[in-house]
Order: structure tokens, then sequence, then C-alpha cells
């Protein structure tokens, strides 16, 4: 039989504490869980160690304020929370090669292709390729899951019922959004020259829809 990881059951309550000192616990908790995570935490994932009356907004907040003046600070992405370092410590932090910078490993089309599927998911294959006019090519899509910012998506309900593909909390988390409701606004982005239809060569493959991929 396979193992199971122990869990350690815990006061969550805290009922023999006073307000003051609850609230301190508390506070402590949530902040100890967001650091030790490499991940983007869940309101969820806190419920598990504070109790019912504990305020979880309210203690991000003061975790927020408490970080005012350092170079990292406690943000909202990809449905949860996350410290990380303020944006113009980023130049530092990639010059010194402490941390990859997975979206600047994108080329310009497969950033164009990632953030198309943000828009218009869950997408096809053949769906995507007409927004462009130009294949979209397996490799370019295969890249897109290896970096685990796209995942399959529901079978689409059009003849073949081919493969959808959708964005994944680490798309969210890699670009900084705590929702996909976060993505630009798509006249902002033509405005910047981003969905021009005027896309490089490189990455795309001449014309071969299918129906179904994998």
């Amino acid at each position: 039989m396979a193992s199971r990881t122990r869990q350690i059951p815990i006061d969550k309550e805290l009922a023999h504490l006073a307000p003051d000192e609850r609230r301190r616990e508390w506070t402590a908790r949530v902040e100890a869980v967001i650091f030790a995570c490499s991940e983007p935490v869940s309101r969820r994932m806190l419920e598990r160690v504070v109790g019912g009356d504990c305020d979880i907004d309210a203690i991000i907040e003061d975790i927020r304020e408490a970080l005012a003046g350092r170079p990292y600070e406690l943000v909202s992405v990809a449905g949860g929370w996350q410290h990380r370092t303020r944006p113009q410590f980023a130049p530092v932090i990639h010059a010194s090669g402490a941390a990859p910078n997975p979206p600047s490993d994108l080329t310009h089309h497969q950033a164009l292709v990632l953030m198309t599927i943000g828009y218009f998911q869950p997408v096809t294959r053949a769906e995507l390729s007409k927004i462009f006019g130009r294949e979209v090519s397996r490799d370019t899509i295969s890249t897109l899951r290896q970096l685990g910012f796209v995942a399959s998506g529901p079978r689409s309900p059009l003849p073949g019922a081919p493969y959808t593909y959708i964005t994944t909390p680490a798309f969210l988390s890699a670009f900084g959004f705590e929702t996909l409701q976060d993505l630009p606004d798509t006249e902002m982005l033509e405005d910047a020259g981003l969905l021009s239809r005027a896309l490089p060569p490189d990455d795309f493959v001449e014309p071969e829809l299918e129906e179904d991929d994998d």
C-alpha cells in the first residue's frame, strides 16, 4: 500500500489565546505558508491553518503594509498569493543569474500564440491558424505545453472533435496575472502593435490544417 503523507493536527481556532495574540499567530501562519511555497498559495490552503473567524484578506493587507520599503512584496497572482521581488529589481536579479525569466525565453511568435490562447480559450490549433492566417505549428504548441503555460482543454464540438488548448495557472503566475480578467485590453495590444497581422515568418509552416492534435 502506498504511503501517505501524515498530516499533523493543529489548533486552528486558538480559542485559548487573547484576540490580539490569536491574530498575531494567524498572521505568522499565513506569512509562513506563503513564504515556504514556491507556487501561489490559495485561500483554501490558508484556511487549513487559521480559524473560521480569521479575516484572511485583512491579514494579507497587514503583511503587505509590513513589507513596505522591502525589495519584495506580497502579490495576488494566479488565484492566490505569493512573495515576489519588486519589478524594479528584476534587472539586478537577472544580471546576477539568481533566477530565470521563462517568459523571456519565448520567441515573439510563441508569445503571441500564448496570448491568443489566453484570449480565445478553449481554442483549437486550426482556429489559431485561422486567426494568424497561416498554420500554427505543432512544435509551437508543444513548446508552450513543455513550459507549462498551455494544457489540453475540452474536445471541440467541431467535426472530428479536435483538441482545444487552454492556459494554466503557471501562465498566470509567470506573467503576473491574478485571473484571466487581468489580460490587457485587446485595443491596448493593437495600439502597441502586439496584435499586428504583420507577423514574423519564423516558427510558421505552410498551411496543413488537421482535425486532431495530441
